[in-house]
C-alpha cells in the first residue's frame, strides 16, 4: 500500500484517532483471534472512555510535550499510529525528562503492510532526540510478539507493573534502551 502517508497527527484527528484505538484495541486484546482478555464490560467501558473517547483523545493530542504520527491512507482513513512523550513508567530509574513510546497500534486491516515498522522508526528517533537518558516502554506482559519486535530495536526487560483497564490489573513490563 504505497498510498500511505505518515504524518504528525492533528486536532481534527481526534474522533477517527480515538475510534482507530478503540477498535484496535479490542481487536489485540478482547478479541477471540486476539489475546481475549476477559475484561468485565464495566472496566472495559471506562478504559475506552478514558482512553480513546473523543475528548479523551483530544486532551492527549493537546498535550505539549508528546507527540503522535498516523498513517493515512488515501482516502483519509487511519490505519495506525504511534505516540511518544516523557515518560510516565513506575521504574526507580525512570524519570520524566526520559522518553516513552506510550502507544503504536496497527489496525487489524493494516497489518503486514510495515506501517508498525515505518512508526516504530520514527518514534525511536524521535525518543532518542528528545530524552536525556534512556527510552521507555511499557508492554502487556503475554504479547510476545511485540516484545520481540522491541528486544530487537535494543530493549531490555527492566520491571514490572500493574496497568489498569477500569478496576482490572493487566500484567505489564517495562522495557528499557539505553
Amino acid at each position: 500500500m504505497t498510498d500511505v502517508v505518515i504524518r504528525p497527527a492533528r486536532p481534527d484527528d481526534a474522533a477517527a484517532l480515538g475510534a482507530l484505538g478503540h477498535q484496535t484495541f479490542l481487536d489485540t486484546f478482547v478479541a477471540a483471534d486476539g489475546f481475549a482478555i476477559p475484561y468485565p464490560a464495566a472496566d472495559l467501558a471506562v478504559f475506552i472512555e478514558g482512553s480513546f473517547g473523543v475528548a479523551a483523545t483530544a486532551r492527549k493530542l493537546a498535550e505539549p510535550s508528546a507527540v503522535w504520527w498516523v498513517a493515512e491512507a488515501a482516502d483519509g482513513a487511519l490505519l495506525a499510529f504511534a505516540n511518544a512523550g516523557p515518560n510516565t513508567l513506575p521504574h526507580p530509574d525512570a524519570r520524566p525528562s526520559h522518553t516513552e513510546l506510550r502507544r503504536l497500534y496497527v489496525s487489524k486491516a493494516a497489518q503486514g503492510l510495515g506501517l508498525g515498522t515505518r512508526l516504530l522508526t520514527l518514534a525511536l528517533d524521535w525518543m532518542e532526540a528528545n530524552s536525556d537518558g534512556a527510552i521507555w516502554i511499557g508492554v502487556w506482559s503475554g504479547n510476545v510478539k511485540a516484545q520481540k519486535l522491541y528486544a530487537g530495536h535494543g530493549f531490555e526487560k527492566v520491571g514490572e507493573y500493574q496497568y489498569p483497564v477500569g478496576t482490572w490489573l493487566d500484567d505489564e513490563f517495562i522495557l528499557r534502551r539505553g
